[in-house]
């Protein structure tokens, strides 16, 4: 008997976020498109302002609006179209169905309450706790994610902690309600690397204790490949290449892609020199209020063919799942 592929707990489909001002309409996400399965991690890597974020944040609704709006598309929560929901449905699914850590936790928690207040609010919205319930909630969640001194810390304010504490505390809070996905905005940028290490680790110890689908946004692919089952590559506001993430590294078929392995350092690598150096992509990101009528990465890539520059790419699918958007591999 043929074993069937399960249903995704997210299925996003020709996702368009725009955003609006004098110049005209700023295509952030355009089109993009992917599935995220329960227990899986999913890597969206890519440069910053390819739209990594902005897909984030059109599901959880907080694109600022103005001057932001999703124009089209659909992102299906177990088959829910999200955007279909008022803010009152879409509050209850935050944090309890899904859940994000932003990329700069000093930013995002509130530097007047402390961090037990902060967490035990998730649990006195969504689950129904008291106060003092709600505190002994926080403490152990704040031990969960290995914070040393929890009854102390409960206590403390933001900026109190480190740098690497409130990255924990923001996945206590994100953590909290055991959301089914978990939506990690650059969790390890500004960390050192044994924090960023220990981060990893905790995501790792938490997706196998609570089973749940993790949507981790990066630009280190690194990272992506400790992590993520599945890799999405992002560029100006499209999906270029996706794949399992071991197929992707084995078989990188963008040239985008391929930049983006031959620019990570490598131990013993020459930074100048001869054909060991390091590798620039070479040019500048498109402006999204002005993109180019074929391959968005034509100004930049070195295989560059003129249809290239005409006519845009579709997302052709190869063997392995494999997808790419390239006019190598599209037969038309």
């Amino acid at each position: 008997m043929e074993k069937r592929t399960p249903e995704p707990v997210l299925s996003i489909h020709h996702l368009e976020t725009h955003f609006f001002s004098r110049k005209g309409a700023a295509r952030a996400v355009d089109g993009v498109s992917f599935d995220l399965a329960a227990g899986k991690v999913l890597g969206i890597v890519g440069e910053s302002g390819c739209g990594k974020s902005v897909t984030a944040l059109s599901v959880m609704g907080l694109v600022p609006t103005p001057p932001g709006r999703v124009v089209g598309g659909r992102i299906l929560f177990h088959g829910s179209n999200l955007l279909d929901l008022d803010i009152k449905a879409l509050r209850n699914i935050r944090g309890a169905g899904i859940a994000m850590i932003f990329q700069e936790p000093m930013t995002s928690l509130n530097p007047v309450y402390t961090i037990g207040n902060q967490i035990g609010e998730m649990f006195r919205l969504h689950k129904g706790f008291g106060r003092k319930q709600a505190l002994e909630a926080a403490i152990d969640m704040l031990d969960r994610v290995q914070i040393p001194s929890p009854h102390k810390r409960v206590h403390e304010y933001p900026h109190q902690l480190s740098g690497g504490m409130r990255q924990r505390a923001m996945i206590a809070m994100a953590m909290s309600c055991d959301p089914e996905i978990l939506i990690a905005d650059e969790p390890t940028t500004a960390l050192d690397v044994t924090v960023q290490a220990q981060i990893l680790d905790l995501m790792h110890k938490l997706r196998e204790e609570f089973s749940t689908a993790i949507q981790l946004i990066t630009h280190d692919l690194g990272v992506i490949a400790e992590m993520a089952d599945q890799v999405v590559v992002m560029y100006a506001g499209q999906v270029v290449e996706q794949a399992d993430t071991r197929e992707l590294f084995a078989h990188t078929l963008h040239p985008y892609t391929q930049g983006l392995l031959a620019s990570i350092p490598v131990l013993g690598r020459r930074s100048r020199g001869a054909d060991q150096d390091l590798t620039e992509i070479k040019g500048m990101i498109p402006s999204l209020y002005d993109l180019p009528a074929g391959c968005r990465f034509s100004n930049r890539c070195p295989k560059v063919m003129d249809r290239c520059r005409t006519r845009l790419p579709g997302l052709t699918g190869l063997e392995n799942g494999h997808q790419v958007r390239c006019w190598l591999y599209n037969g038309d």
